[in-house]
């Protein structure tokens, strides 16, 4: 059954990559997986609970309504022709200051899809704007979207000082090195593979709605508009705390009502492209989402997801790879890192003085890497929103950043362990 599972997995890659319609591909393995364990019910139950998850739905479906406002309004092309007319003069750090910011905020914002969403809205239009190729434009706020990793509110930081007894500034000061390093080459290879594969700067494209950069007459108020959720997340959040904690969703909702008191545009249409962009972020990112789900469910039913975890336990003997290669390659098929980290965490860590190693940074290692798999997953959460934000399949993501996150989980292995 597992062997079953593995190549049904693998079909599913490949007819993802051969461009199926993404939600059918997924939710059909999925099916197919439950089927085949006996378990069918539960997989549709999996679809269920992922279509009221009370965190991705509200965020991303409030994003969205958020970035039809600020289209509608004309905001957003305020503020794209601002950062595009700046930056086209400093092309070279389009894409390696979208990672770094992104990954900052990341930090602030421990959510890798809520941050791939608040960020993306306002960076992937503006890179596309200033003519760098959709794909490389989600691809490097992707590539930004384990910066959590650094974050005292992380699941992970909190968990490693417990088994080491210690506090988790402490862990996090033994892995800020390490994710520094690793910073540094995924910024380098994705910057890299954008020039090799000449995505770097598209001819043609930087011309946004027919008006040349040069001759858009841009208004600062307007084009601050998009930035102000922003800023409210991050002013907000628990790492920073200069004002109450703001939510995704309270955040948008102020920023579409700003925008209306800048503009002026009518009240109702802003209602009805509100409403659209919830619309249609729930039909395509959410279901997504949802079928994702299944897909997930499935492996977990037909016991794939159990055996490779299973698997990594027992290499106790490679413990260093086991730890880097593990979680990673776990969370790059299922789009989440932490079951596959937790479990390692919680099985191998505890031992990590058997194998000559530390606690902190055997945990710390799988916690990164799987952050790092995370972020080259095309059933990712975060993958989902940044690939519907740029218009582009998921699987696109996946092949430019693959590199990038490889060279990244090897830098920290050779770091930490």
């Amino acid at each position: 059954m597992i062997w079953l599972g593995a190549i049904i997995v693998l079909l599913t890659f490949a007819a993802i990559i051969k461009r199926y319609e993404t939600r059918m591909v997924l939710f059909v393995s999925g099916l197919l997986m439950a089927l085949l364990s006996g378990k069918p019910l539960e997989a549709i139950d999996a679809f269920g609970k992922a279509m009221v998850n009370p965190t991705l739905v509200t965020v991303i479906c409030t994003v969205m309504g958020f970035a039809y406002v600020m289209k509608l309004t004309k905001c957003d092309a305020h503020l794209v022709h601002l950062l595009a007319g700046g930056l086209t003069k400093f092309r070279a750090v389009l894409i390696p200051g979208t990672v770094i910011i992104t990954f900052a905020i990341n930090i602030a914002l421990p959510s890798a899809a809520g941050c791939a969403a608040a960020v993306g809205a306002i960076m992937i239009p503006a890179l596309i704007g200033a003519g760098v190729h959709p794909a490389i434009a989600g691809s490097a706020v992707l590539a930004g979207t384990w910066g959590s990793t650094l974050s005292p509110g992380a699941t992970h930081n909190p968990f490693v000082a417990k088994l080491a007894n210690t506090d988790v500034m402490t862990v996090i000061a033994v892995l800020t090195p390490a994710d520094l390093a690793a910073l540094a080459v995924v910024v380098i290879t994705l910057t890299a593979v954008a020039y090799i594969r000449k995505e770097h700067h598209v001819e043609g494209q930087s011309v946004i709605d027919g008006n040349d950069l040069g001759e858009f007459k841009v208004n600062i108020i307007k084009a601050m508009v998009p930035i102000v959720p922003l800023v409210l997340l991050v002013l907000g959040s628990k790492q920073v705390q200069v004002i109450p904690e703001v939510t995704v969703p309270q955040a948008m909702l102020f920023g579409v009502i700003l925008g209306f008191v800048v503009t002026w545009v009518n009240a109702q249409e802003i209602s009805k492209q509100f409403f659209a962009g919830m619309g249609d972020a729930f039909g395509s990112v959410v279901g997504i989402i949802v079928a994702a789900a299944v897909f997930n469910e499935g492996m977990k039913l037909i016991g794939l997801t159990g055996a490779l975890i299973e698997a990594m336990k027992h290499s106790e003997s490679i413990a260093k790879l086991a730890a880097t290669f593990g979680p990673f390659i776990i969370a790059v098929l299922s789009g989440s890192g932490d079951a596959a980290t937790l479990a390692f965490n919680g099985a191998i860590t505890p031992h990590a003085a058997q194998f000559g190693f530390g606690i902190i940074e055997m945990g710390q290692q799988a916690q990164v890497v799987g952050a790092l798999g995370r972020s080259m997953s095309p059933v990712a959460g975060a993958a989902i929103v940044c690939a519907g934000l740029a218009k582009v399949n998921p699987i696109e993501l996946t092949k430019r950043n693959a590199p990038a996150m490889v060279l990244a989980a090897i830098t920290t292995m050779l770091v930490l362990l």
